[in-house]
């Protein structure tokens, strides 16, 4: 939930944040005004319940993959960070890491996403992330990951999106098939999407909506589209006004705290336990630009990471871990990671390579799934960052096609011809 562009140290934010708002903006504009953007795609005949509801989240600024999944059994994750590496499971740290396997740790700080993994219901994919490499802006980054293409300005609505529009409701007369929670605007990932609206704040409509004749009234001779979409609009509305978000009690023990991203999920789990046809949802959750004072085991990074991993804890016990008549798949990734080694404000700079975190019954958990390149000078890339090993691409595209049911994969993910990696079941 929370917007990266104040909370992300990085001056490309402060100084851009403008001319990103812009350009999303502009690309909502572009989507909604573009009269046949649809290419040839083979739609579902019918409403589908089948398939999962898909939770988009975005760890904006570039989070530190090798802190939030750090490589213990690598001895120069250690030698590159001597101020801020996460000490070793075995140490005799009262901070020590919790192993996940014979090579990768959590922080202590991640504990909230444990019992997942635990379960199985949690899987790890790392070195991942755009193998793209002729920028290291946020700004780019994100776009170029959020429209499931790189360089390509064309492009103007996203993966997420075109997967919505490629495929027939889960509930023919749900007014709402998709919601951006936060305050940052439909993002790019959902833009273009049908029946999708930016909601800050679920429980917090307290419009007077008008209905029937009244309605009717109010748009008449309007342009058809706009109509339409103004009596999606007040549906929704009314959709949100009639759920207790405010009363909602999760299930299992879960807890969620006051945190921006943690009412997000929250809300989230409320409106999924509604059952009212929402089939995706994304959120952000920014502060990943650590320049400076990064840490691990205290500072900026633990809270962000407590924050991070407790929320999606708690999402796990409530909604995915419930018994229910729907499924849910969850998947978290970042634009790019940070560099190997620390810098001289014992922070990092922009990297490449990162961690996804991919959540749900029908996920092949309780791993972490890695082609390790390694951390010395002569296989980093561009001699300081981690190299990705495994494009993002090819979670979204295992997701799209195994949990979603979407075969459009050409269009969803343009131009690129995806490695299944395993990671459903």
């Amino acid at each position: 939930m929370t917007d990266s562009h104040e909370t992300c140290g990085c001056g490309e934010y402060r100084a851009l944040s403008r001319r990103g708002f812009m350009s999303m903006a502009g690309a909502q504009v572009a989507a909604m005004s573009l009269p046949a953007w649809m290419p040839d795609v083979a739609y579902r005949e019918s409403e589908d319940t089948s398939r999962d509801v898909i939770v988009s989240i975005f760890m904006r600024g570039g989070a530190d993959g090798l802190t939030l999944v750090a490589p213990f059994a690598d001895p120069l994750y250690y030698t590159g960070r001597p101020n801020i590496a996460v000490p070793r499971p075995d140490s005799s740290s009262p901070v020590r890491g919790v192993a996940l396997d014979n090579f990768f740790m959590f922080p202590q700080a991640m504990l909230g996403m444990y019992p997942a993994y635990q379960a199985g219901d949690l899987a790890i994919v790392h070195a991942t992330g755009q193998r793209f490499t002729n920028s290291r802006s946020h700004f780019e980054a994100e776009r170029y990951m959020e429209a499931g293409k790189p360089n390509d300005y064309s492009l103007v609505t996203g993966w997420l999106a075109r997967h919505l529009a490629t495929s027939s409701p889960s509930r023919a007369n749900a007014p709402l098939r998709a919601l951006a929670l936060g305050w940052g605007g439909t993002r790019l990932t959902l833009t273009g999407a049908p029946r999708t609206l930016p909601i800050p704040v679920p429980g917090s409509y307290n419009l007077v909506t008008p209905v029937g004749p009244q309605l009717d009234r109010m748009f008449a001779g309007a342009w058809a589209p706009a109509r339409s979409a103004a009596r999606d609009g007040i549906a929704t509305v009314n959709l949100l006004k009639a759920i207790d978000f405010r009363g909602y009690r999760p299930a299992n023990g879960a807890t969620y705290s006051t945190t921006d991203f943690n009412q997000g999920m929250r809300s989230l789990a409320a409106l999924i336990k509604a059952d009212v046809g929402v089939e995706a949802a994304h959120l952000d959750i920014g502060g990943w630009d650590t320049h400076a004072n990064q840490g691990s085991t205290s500072g900026q990074m633990h809270q962000l990471m407590t924050d991070f991993a407790n929320g999606i804890g708690a999402f796990w016990a409530d909604v995915v871990k419930a018994p229910t008549n729907y499924r849910v798949t969850l998947v978290a990734i970042s634009e790019f990671g940070r560099n190997a080694r620390e810098n001289g404000s014992q922070g990092t700079d922009h990297g490449r390579g990162s961690v996804a975190f991919v959540l749900g019954t029908a996920i092949a958990g309780g791993r972490v799934l890695a082609q390790w390149p390694g951390l010395s000078q002569d296989v980093l890339e561009d001699g300081q960052d981690l190299k990705v090993t495994i494009d993002y691409r090819d979670i979204l595209a295992e997701i799209v096609t195994q949990r979603l049911g979407n075969p459009n994969l050409s269009y969803i993910l343009p131009g690129y011809t995806p490695v299944i990696r395993g990671i459903t079941k």
